[in-house]
């Protein structure tokens, strides 16, 4: 087995980064994106293609295809039917395209808060509302859970007509159980509810877990859902606009191909169909190392925080490469804690509040890192959190 090496650092200074658009000095562990290569054999996959200089319409190739069924049916046990899958250039240009399709203006699109907050813009932006539905946080244990009392009334608002799910969830890390996922489908079906899933996280889970496809949870779910996936997260291609939707129920998935296509992001480069064959086809084994790699950085985080920031508490993520903390111990809200962070010591982090209700007092750090970095900002951390 070749041994990959994730201690490399690779400096995406003036590579138009989004990440890296930062000051002299600063430190940015914000945007879910990672500070690795890709895997080789997507990175010479890509070279290959562009070596030969045409680069005209594309056609979606079996291949595609193939690649996404075997994915999943390897790694999860879920079945996509080919019918099932549609090609898109993004799991929020493609989330976009079905609150338009799905919903009509002023209806309100159900999340459990805190959550990504891009899928408020997806919301908000299309003149829809945003219908919070917190989840539970336990203090004592670190943890979330979901009051179904709570979600079930939301969801009985007759202006709810769909309902975004993260799951894996992002950012707390929680994977939904079986038995979860199938009370929200079950509660979606009583009311009427579409689900839409993004799954984009799906793959990064630790030691022992897996995430369960929501699609996979009873025909319920299967048929009142359409599910959002991509490699590129997984393997850190996002510029490249490549995702899918699965969608099994035909009359749904009618209305999906057609918003896609309305909104012009159902057309694919030849980057995005090449880099997604060879990753789900021939980069199993480099991601399995990834992932073993990220679980580590984990555990080396929450072990630093707990002996040098006494005051913080990190969350028991199940998933995602996402550091969720706690720093109500500090008396500071998240907002105010990842400001004063920054100025004080460079590094630049999320704050809570940008993912809504439940979220104020929190901080998100991406630990998608070589371990070198990594350590530069625990540094860091610690530094100011000796200020406090």
């Amino acid at each position: 087995m070749e041994k990959y090496n994730f201690d490399e650092v690779v400096d995406r200074k003036n590579t138009d980064s989004c990440k890296w658009d930062v000051k002299k000095g600063e430190l940015p562990l914000w945007v879910a994106d990672m500070d690795f290569e890709t895997a080789p054999c997507v990175k010479n996959a890509i070279i290959k293609r562009a070596q030969h200089g045409v680069f005209g319409y594309n056609i979606i190739s079996e291949k595609f295809y193939e690649g996404y069924i075997s994915w999943w049916k390897t790694h999860y046990d879920f079945t996509i039917e080919k019918d099932a899958l549609i090609f898109s250039t993004g799991v929020i240009p493609s989330i976009s395209s079905c609150v338009r399709k799905l919903t009509s203006v002023a209806e309100k699109v159900l999340v459990m808060t805190p959550v990504y907050n891009i899928f408020f813009n997806s919301i908000v932006n299309n003149g829809r509302i945003v219908k919070e539905s917190p989840l539970e946080y336990d203090r004592e244990t670190c943890s979330y859970s979901i009051d179904f009392s709570r979600l079930e009334a939301d969801l009985k608002d007759p202006q709810v007509t769909l309902m975004i799910l993260c799951n894996p969830h992002n950012p707390c890390g929680k994977i939904f159980t079986k038995e979860e996922l199938g009370k929200i489908g079950d509660l979606c079906k009583k009311y009427s509810v579409t689900v839409i899933a993004d799954e984009i996280h799906c793959d990064f889970t630790v030691p022992g877990k897996k995430y369960i496809p929501f699609a996979s949870v009873s025909e319920t779910c299967k048929d009142i859902s359409v599910t959002c996936i991509s490699p590129a997260k997984s393997f850190n291609i996002a510029s490249l606009c490549t995702s899918a939707v699965v969608v099994f129920n035909p009359v749904l998935r009618h209305k999906v191909w057609r918003a896609l296509n309305t909104d012009e992001c159902a057309e694919p480069s030849a980057f995005a169909l090449v880099a997604a064959c060879e990753a789900y086809t021939n980069g199993g084994e480099w991601f399995t190392q990834l992932n073993e790699y990220l679980f580590e950085n984990r555990k080396y985080a929450c072990d630093y925080i707990k002996t040098n920031c006494p005051k913080l508490k990190c969350v028991d993520a199940e998933a995602t490469y996402l550091l969720w903390i706690d720093v109500s111990g500090t008396g500071l809200s998240g907002n105010k804690f990842t400001a004063l962070l920054r100025e004080k010591t460079g590094l630049y982090i999320c704050g809570g509040l940008q993912y809504g209700k439940g979220g104020e007092n929190f901080i998100r750090i991406n630990l998608a890192c070589p371990r070198v970095i990594l350590e530069d900002a625990m540094e860091r951390l610690k530094n100011f959190c000796a200020m406090l």
